[in-house]
């Protein structure tokens, strides 16, 4: 056991992330029965929806699982409402100031882990009391941050800084990437893309399968006048480099986004038209299998990588 297999009572320090239109119940208790901590993505959720998906999870599992809590949710209170009263032992918060909730969530015995994307933002988190924080590299997919800072110098810094638990995030989903990152100093890996790309997934069908066909390049980070996200290069994403080329102001850029690209593209399988957020590391995802089978080659694979980095010796 680590630190945060310890904290979170799992099998092993795989997390799968909290996505919007992708992490309904299913993903989540499906993750968390193979031995990692799934998660519940209430930013897409209205109230009333959460609550039925934190209801039909504690059916189906009996270990633990989390929500991801977006402080930018317009009904947040609602959404803390009921994680506190159906009892959800871990909440993972994002988008905004950690201080808000952490406290009131934590007098009720909940787990609290901010997601940041810098080393300044990793130390405001430890400073608020969160229980881990999450360090999420430029590679990662959705809403990422402005720095541009890769996972590979963004884990070490961070763990140089801070004396709580770190969870790697951005660019990882394959067993060799998860000993990457915790050789760099993590407890533990956050996976987003990989898990889109499950049966389990809510996800819609054409969205997975443009995943599975994604090679390296097909992704980009853009949108950082309004919120920086990394997505796939559809005939939405070329509009919006058409309008980079044309020198668009941050007015004409929201106008052009709109309202609900993410549920067209992701949830609803429009390619032309949706925004579909992925991370780089789509590049390595092939297939679309169960959950549990992907926890499985993740940590048969690390296992693997491990043994070959432990017979290496380097030579004066």
């Amino acid at each position: 056991m680590n630190k945060i297999t310890q904290l979170f009572n799992i099998q092993y320090p795989i997390i799968q992330a909290g996505m919007i239109w992708c992490s309904g119940w299913q993903l989540a208790s499906a993750v968390s029965n193979a031995g990692g901590l799934g998660i519940i993505g209430s930013g897409s959720m209205y109230p009333e929806v959460l609550r039925e998906h934190i209801i039909k999870c504690k059916k189906a599992t009996d270990k633990p699982f989390a929500v991801n809590l977006p402080m930018l949710y317009p009904d947040i209170d609602k959404h803390i409402e009921s994680i506190i009263e159906l009892k959800v032992p871990i909440v993972f918060t994002s988008a905004g100031n950690p201080k808000t909730w952490t406290k009131q969530l934590q007098n009720h015995g909940i787990k609290v882990i901010h997601v940041v994307s810098s080393v300044k933002f990793a130390l405001k988190a430890q400073g608020a009391g969160v229980d881990a924080v999450v360090a999420e590299g430029f590679e990662a997919g959705g809403h990422n941050g402005r720095d541009e800072t890769t996972t590979l110098c963004l884990i070490p810094m961070v763990k140089e800084a801070i004396q709580i638990p770190l969870i790697a995030a951005g660019g990882i989903g394959t067993g060799r990437t998860m000993l990457a990152a915790m050789t760099l100093g993590a407890d533990a890996v956050q996976i987003g893309s990989r898990f889109v790309a499950s049966e389990e997934s809510s996800a819609h069908i054409n969205f997975k399968n443009t995943v599975i066909d994604a090679k390296e390049g097909d992704t980009q980070l853009t949108l950082k006048e309004i919120t920086p996200v990394r997505l796939i290069k559809n005939p939405f994403y070329n509009k919006v480099a058409e309008a980079y080329e044309k020198g668009s102001s941050k007015e004409e850029l929201i106008q052009l986004l709109g309202k609900g690209r993410a549920k067209k593209g992701m949830f609803e399988g429009d390619l032309e038209n949706g925004e579909l957020e992925i991370g780089q590391i789509s590049g390595l995802i092939h297939s679309i299998k169960p959950a549990g089978e992907i926890i499985k080659e993740i940590v048969e694979e690390f296992r693997i990588a491990k043994q070959e980095v432990l017979t290496f010796d380097v030579k004066n």
